[in-house]
């Protein structure tokens, strides 16, 4: 897919502010700090579109972001430092559950994982309340040039390992570095072809 155009169209406080259109919509979401705004500007060949920061949680609202005109990116805010499970979803950003539960046009969830690191108990319990909503979805591991490319391979697989006890299928995963580029091209393939099949059915 080739970006030509990306703007940002408007931020939301919550479901019911968010705009009322038919645009198909796909999201990007992550520990704070994990590389979200770098790898957004890094998709849209934009490097002010969203402002990265290297302060956490910088992003509070969510925003959208029309991307060639026909589908949305939407930025959705780090979900910090809380629980996620349902009884505790107030705590990780209820707006945000609404969303990814309800939201009619959101037809893909993109789940950053900072590749880096081990499991973390954050993105495990993130990952097992996005399998309960029924939201289709993906892993993003991001910062892979800050490490080993077997340092980077061995953390995917713990990570997805670590989720197969609670997953009924694994999803499908992209590595990525904003810095030297990689992943790109992949992520924006897979949205091309989620966007094709949706006009074709």
């Amino acid at each position: 897919m080739k970006i030509k155009t990306a703007v940002f169209e408007i931020s939301a406080q919550t479901l019911a502010t968010s705009p009322r259109w038919t645009l198909p919509e796909f999201a990007f979401i992550g520990r704070s700090n994990v590389g979200k705004s770098s790898l957004i500007n890094l998709l849209t060949e934009n490097n002010r579109l969203a402002k990265a920061s290297d302060a956490p949680g910088k992003t509070k609202l969510i925003n959208f972001f029309r991307v060639n005109a026909n589908w949305c990116l939407v930025d959705f805010p780090g979900y910090g430092y809380a629980k996620v499970a349902k009884e505790q979803r107030a705590d990780f950003n209820e707006a945000v559950a609404d969303f990814i539960e309800e939201r009619e046009n959101l037809r893909h969830l993109f789940v950053l994982i900072d590749s880096r690191l081990t499991p973390q108990a954050i993105d495990l319990e993130f990952v097992r309340w996005v399998v309960t909503a029924a939201t289709p979805y993906s892993l993003v591991f991001t910062k892979t040039d800050k490490q080993s490319h077997s340092a980077t391979q061995s953390n995917i697989a713990l990570f997805r390992k670590a989720i197969g006890e609670f997953v009924p299928e694994q999803p499908p995963f992209f590595a990525t570095s904003s810095t030297i580029r990689s992943g790109r091209d992949e992520i924006l393939d897979f949205i091309e072809a989620n966007l094709k099949k949706a006009k074709a059915g």
